[in-house]
């Protein structure tokens, strides 16, 4: 039996679908919101002498950034 043209496109989509599932939920989020998932921004917190000392420590090891530290660990 040989499929319609229709229904190998509809084979396709679904395929491209599945497969770049996370890009088209970060497209449809930014419709929503106006913000990329990729965006970086700039806030301001208050933490504690040991827990900065403890990030620079981290720091110092890895060579990451402290921002990426933090991010890691909410990953």
């Amino acid at each position: 039996m040989q499929l319609d043209k229709k229904a190998i496109n509809l084979i396709k989509m679904k395929y491209i679908l599945d497969k770049y599932r996370d890009l088209f939920q970060a497209l449809e989020n930014y419709d929503k919101t106006r913000e990329l998932p990729l965006t970086r921004k700039k806030i301001y917190i208050t933490l504690s002498a040991e827990t900065i000392k403890k990030l620079e420590e981290i720091r110092k090891k890895t060579g990451k950034p402290i921002s990426r530290i933090i991010e890691s660990k909410f990953r």
